[in-house]
């Protein structure tokens, strides 16, 4: 099997544990949180993030994959900034309507697209610009209802949008630049990541929620849901980083959108949510506009493996061929030496 064959199954393995790991942590948190009556989603994440530190630690120990030193501060910088994103996220749907909560998570594509083509110089094709732009339309369509706004949440949702998008951006960028694994880099940054949220999520649920984390009464099924939770947002976080790295931010996100209609799919078929034709509209204009995305970078990801295998056929035809007029060059100078003696 090629080298490209390998990577491209390992894109879909990638893409597969991403979305059916994300679907599985969104219902069991459903149930936590809103059958079982736990609130506290911040301090949550934070656990899941230590949970994930010390399994890949384990991993590591047992030489499951082999840790890599990466700069401290540039690792500690991005893990805050991660942290620091979950926390604005979590506050922009405290302080907004779930709809403008929704439209939030929408503007991070365009956000990633924008930022991408000023700070690192990548092209967009028009295909692909209208590919993600029906894919928006279909999740607005299938996912937003109310939209109230108000100075303070428009303002959080603003700092949610931007650090998520760097974030992400970054996500992708050290591991090319610094040429280290996702799971390397999660391994290195979780534990920032969960410090910022330790100390910051019972604040900040707190806040939300009025309720505090440690008085609430845990039982033993609420405690069992946690471990679940904590368990599958191991495989969320490992594949997170897997996805980012392999393809980019904006896929991270348009599989993203994948998941959230999914889910709606989910809540009606097992939770029996309300379904409307709102609803099946939206789902079908989203996955009509991510396979026309997948089909336009299918298509952009072979010209471009055309281009790069013609450019290097060309160097090779080049570096022939000054072999061989060096080789002439020679031979003419020996028989020019040879005439004279």
């Amino acid at each position: 099997m090629g080298e490209m064959s390998k990577f491209q199954l390992g894109v879909i393995g990638a893409l597969f544990l991403s979305v059916a790991s994300s679907v599985s942590i969104v219902i069991c948190n459903k149930a936590l949180m809103s059958n079982l009556g736990f609130p506290f989603a911040t301090t949550l994440t934070s656990w899941h993030l230590m949970v994930t530190f010390c399994t890949l630690h384990v991993a590591q120990r047992l030489n499951l994959f082999e840790s890599k030193s990466v700069d401290m501060k540039t690792v500690m910088l991005f893990g805050i900034l991660n942290g620091i994103s979950i926390g604005f996220l979590n506050l922009s749907l405290g302080f907004n309507s779930v709809g403008f909560y929704q439209m939030t998570k929408l503007a991070i594509i365009p956000f990633t697209v924008l930022l991408e083509t000023i700070f690192l110089k990548k092209q967009f094709s028009e295909k692909i610009k209208f590919a993600l732009l029906l894919l928006l339309v279909g999740v607005g369509i299938a996912s937003v209802t109310d939209l109230q706004l108000n100075m303070v949440g428009t303002i959080l949702s603003l700092l949610a949008i931007a650090t998520t998008c760097v974030g992400q951006i970054l996500t992708n960028t050290i591991q090319k630049k610094l040429n280290v694994s996702s799971t390397q880099l999660l391994y290195q940054s979780a534990p920032f990541q969960a410090a910022v949220l330790f100390v910051s999520g019972p604040l900040v649920d707190q806040y939300l929620t009025n309720q505090n984390v440690f008085a609430y009464k845990y039982s033993p099924i609420v405690l069992a849901f946690i471990i679940l939770s904590c368990l599958i947002a191991v495989s969320v976080n490992f594949s997170t980083f897997l996805v980012i790295g392999k393809t980019s931010p904006v896929t991270y996100q348009v599989l993203g959108h994948l998941k959230t209609c999914l889910v709606l799919a989910f809540g009606y078929t097992l939770l029996h949510d309300p379904f409307t034709e709102r609803n099946i509209i939206g789902i079908l204009f989203a996955i009509f506009g991510m396979g026309l995305y997948s089909y336009f970078c299918i298509q952009e990801n072979k010209k471009k493996q055309s281009a790069d295998l013609v450019s290097q056929m060309k160097d090779k035809d080049t570096t022939a061929l000054l072999g061989h007029q060096e080789k002439e060059g020679l031979e003419v100078k020996k028989t020019t030496k040879d005439s004279l003696v």
